[in-house]
């Protein structure tokens, strides 16, 4: 099940149907708290308010789904959860019986969303947990797409810039937790696709530009042990210690190993509760990346294309009650 575009399950409306038990007000309208079975099989307890749902309930769908929270006249409207037949769970806030401000959803494969909506869709700032991998989408969303300034953070390394629907594209930089970043930009290509009556399509797919290797550009603090015996750790200035690594001419501050770059940033699922196509995997640089710390040139890397992106959970229309 997803959370973009969809309708939420329907309640029933007309709150006069079905049977009831609990309090009314003068003018025989259910007001207060009581309990309600409705011609569709769905169910309510909670409060009324001149014959509308209005304040804390529970409305218990007949497939299972149930939302528990708020509601002012008949909708759902403040704070909230709504549990889904398939085992997702949405945790926020509601405006006009849609997800509106702050809420986490957490899907079905285990993936998370924890950030902003507006019109049931991911809009704002949020943060985006892939279960699988453990990599992280942290930045702006747009209509439930990646769309603006944003980080894709892996285990060793992350990647900064901005992202158009779901994907890189213009300049970035790799950062390395080994202290040096590369820097480039995600580049659009043509890449032709075959379908099914073997018809020759081109798509576009961003590819990443390498243009040089320097040392961490920005200031960071690296926790070291304490030297004097206490439990304080001292830091270091990164800004002060670091150079550019291209204008090294003997020695390297890179290990042996330098980390190589991912070949695409992670495919989310097409659809919840569909796990994700594929786990970022990681490329081979160049052999040229190892000698780039000891030489003052500025290096020109292309790094294997973006493989094409899948899109985020999409929207599947919520079976609604008879």
């Amino acid at each position: 099940m997803s959370d973009l575009d969809s309708e939420e399950l329907e309640e029933e409306a007309d709150n006069d149907l079905g049977e009831y038990e609990g309090e009314r007000n003068e003018a025989g309208e259910r007001h207060g708290h009581g309990k309600a079975r409705l011609p569709n099989r769905d169910t309510y307890e909670g409060q009324y308010e001149n014959g509308k749902r209005h304040g804390l309930g529970v409305y218990r769908f007949k497939n299972g789904a149930r939302y528990i929270g708020e509601y002012i006249h008949n909708k759902k409207y403040g704070h909230g959860t709504f549990m889904y037949p398939d085992g997702s769970k949405y945790e926020g806030e509601w405006m006009d019986d849609q997800k509106q401000g702050h809420g986490i959803y957490l899907y079905n494969n285990g993936d998370t969303y924890n950030g902003e909506w507006l019109n049931n869709q991911r809009h704002g700032q949020g943060i985006y947990t892939y279960a699988a991998t453990g990599s992280k989408y942290m930045g702006t969303w747009i209509n439930g797409k990646q769309d603006g300034p944003g980080e894709l953070v892996h285990l060793n390394h992350k990647y900064q810039g901005t992202f158009v629907s779901n994907s890189p594209l213009g300049p970035g930089k790799y950062v390395f937790d080994i202290g040096c970043e590369q820097h480039g930009a995600y580049v659009k290509t043509e890449q032709e696709r075959e379908e099914e009556e073997e018809e020759q399509l081109s798509v576009s797919v961003p590819k990443w530009k390498a243009e040089k290797i320097t040392g961490l550009t920005q200031m960071s603090q690296i926790q070291q042990p304490p030297a004097d015996g206490t439990n304080e750790p001292q830091s270091i200035d990164l800004e002060e210690k670091t150079e550019v690594l291209e204008t090294k001419e003997s020695t390297s501050v890179l290990p042996d190993a330098v980390p190589v770059l991912p070949d695409a940033v992670p495919i989310l699922p097409d659809a919840v509760p569909v796990l994700p196509d594929a786990v970022p995997d990681t490329g081979e640089l160049h052999s040229e990346l190892l000698d780039a710390v000891s030489q003052p040139q500025i290096l020109s890397l292309e790094t294997p294309a973006v493989v094409e992106e899948d899109s985020l959970p999409d929207t599947e229309t919520v079976e609604k009650n008879d």
